[in-house]
């Protein structure tokens, strides 16, 4: 690893070959460019999720901590490597100071890999409008996380009314675990019916203040088209928001899905007996990893957001967005008499 203090996009660029070079590492095959947005306050944790990443999905790893944009002077510090703690690849930490932070996309441009998809990750707030973020407007993919917000509902709400095809985000993933068991549940009652299975209903105990919890109430109400409650659960639900899923089916009958809290869940059904299958609570590296898995829309989580939102269109709108400029600094903190670049 090596460490340049107060240096110069170009100089970074160049000691990334320079490392390339001398250590003998030729990059080939990579899958993309993962750029990461994170506070100070979250970047040892977004390091760890990004070699996580890394591990699974050969990529560049570029990330981005803007510190301190009221810095009277800009300066840039960057910690490049290969092969290093962040993973197998090539990662460079950038730290942005003063009104460099308000242009990172100046430095991060020239470190993309050639030829590669990019998908930019804001662990931590993103903008309320991705399209006044650069790394955001020329990424492939986009993912935020509701869940790290003050008001998790709120912001689901902001994300819906900003979304475009190409937008994810990792309370959605969270639920991947409790979807899966859900759906092969229903084709076990479909498999003893032999016939198709029709939800009239549902609840969902846990957290409803939980983006995670609204999401998949969401999806379920996109899929089965019927209503969805999330209500107050007795226990604590962990990071999921759910602590148990019940479902009114046809035929009056009931299916329920209750965590055990040991890294399992219960599951009760018409005519057998309960079964366990596993529902292990997943590290943020596992996450991202899945969210790395497809660079094509997510059509199921934009309709799980429609249901948990009530806004509708959303698979509709144009991918592309245009880079919105404001200043922060600034009065107009919505960039609506922004400049479009």
């Amino acid at each position: 690893m090596t460490t340049l203090w107060d240096t110069t996009g170009s100089a970074v660029v160049k000691e990334l070959a320079a490392q390339r070079r001398t250590g003998g590492a030729v990059l080939s095959g990579v899958a993309l460019t993962l750029v990461v947005v994170a506070d100070e306050s979250r970047v040892t944790e977004a390091e760890d999720a990004a070699t996580h990443a890394a591990e699974m999905h050969p990529c560049r790893v570029l990330i981005v901590v803007r510190r301190q944009i009221d810095a009277p002077v800009p300066r840039l510090d960057a910690e490049v490597q290969i092969g290093g703690r962040l993973g197998p690849g090539e990662a460079v930490v950038m730290r942005m100071y003063g009104r460099l932070a308000l242009h990172a996309e100046s430095v991060v441009l020239p470190l993309l890999a050639a030829d590669a998809p990019v998908v930019t990750w804001w662990h931590g707030g993103p903008p309320d409008r991705i399209a006044t973020d650069a790394l955001g407007v020329f990424a492939d993919r986009r993912i935020t996380d509701s869940s790290l917000s003050r008001d998790p509902i709120a912001a689901l709400h902001v994300r819906a009314e900003d979304y475009a095809p190409g937008d994810s985000d990792v309370a959605w993933t969270r639920s991947t675990a409790w979807r899966a068991v859900l759906a092969s549940t229903l084709d076990s009652v479909s498999g003893r019916r032999s016939d198709a299975v029709h939800v009239h209903g549902g609840r969902i105990e846990g957290d409803p203040g939980n983006a995670t919890a609204r999401l998949l109430a969401g999806w379920i109400s996109s899929r089965c088209g019927c209503a969805v409650d999330v209500v107050k659960g007795s226990r604590d639900p962990g990071p999921s928001g759910v602590e148990a899923v019940s479902l009114r089916l046809d035929r009056d009958e009931e299916l329920a899905v209750r965590a055990d809290h040991r890294g399992g869940a219960v599951i009760s059904q018409p005519y057998r007996p309960d079964s366990t299958l596993a529902l292990p609570e997943r590290v943020l590296g596992d996450l991202l990893s899945e969210e790395l898995r497809r660079l094509d829309p997510d059509e199921p989580y934009s309709e799980a957001l429609e249901a948990a939102t009530g806004l509708h269109g959303l698979s509709d709108r144009p991918p592309v967005r245009e880079h919105v400029w404001f200043d922060p600094a600034s009065d107009d903190r919505t960039g609506q008499d922004a400049v479009t670049s």
